[in-house]
């Protein structure tokens, strides 16, 4: 017997999942992960407890873009103190091996006078900067963000973790992918 095109048979209790590979492959991983595990490999992402419990609450995601929605979301909503917390394990961005010294020199005094006005370290997402552009692209951010008042910089600063979620978030996925691929299937966050 062949079913119409548009009609599937009916398989009580059963329902039909095709087999998915690369990063959806990991994002079963990703759901199906101990929580306290994912939540631990989360704070690597993003160090807000109150970020990575509502990134697991949320689970299952049907799809990557689902799941970077939910960090997104769950990004928007961090409060002072959240955003305080976050920031308390931001490190300074790595400059490319070979960056001149007076570069560094640049970049450290500013930081400093950024660290001064705010309190917290710098934060920027350069995942879409070439390296070489690095130190240019660091030195014109922390010198145009020196310029905001804190409210504002608070504003700038979420966002820029907010990226620096979703990157790290898609990092995390990928890790997974490759140790799945390696025969050492381990959930994220082991």
């Amino acid at each position: 017997m062949t079913l119409p095109a548009h009609r599937l048979p009916d398989l009580p209790g059963r329902v039909a999942i095709p087999v998915q590979t690369g990063l959806p492959s990991a994002l079963a991983h990703f759901n199906a992960a101990p929580a306290a595990e994912l939540q631990r490999a989360l704070l690597s992402c993003l160090n807000s407890i109150r970020w990575a419990h509502r990134v697991t609450a949320h689970r299952p995601y049907p799809d990557v873009a689902a799941l970077l929605a939910a960090s997104d979301e769950a990004a928007y909503d961090l409060t002072a103190g959240d955003l305080a917390e976050a920031l308390s394990a931001e490190s300074l961005p790595a400059l490319p091996e070979g960056a001149y010294s007076a570069a560094q020199t640049a970049l450290s005094a500013a930081h400093a006078a950024y660290e001064a006005r705010f309190g917290h370290v710098f934060a920027i997402c350069l995942d879409d900067t070439p390296p070489g552009e690095f130190p240019d692209r660091l030195l014109a951010a922390i010198r145009s963000r020196l310029t905001n008042d804190p409210e504002e910089e608070r504003v700038v600063a979420a966002e820029e973790l907010r990226h620096l979620a979703r990157g790290r978030l898609l990092e995390l996925l990928r890790a997974a992918r490759n140790r799945a691929t390696s025969h050492n299937a381990p959930a994220p966050g082991t």
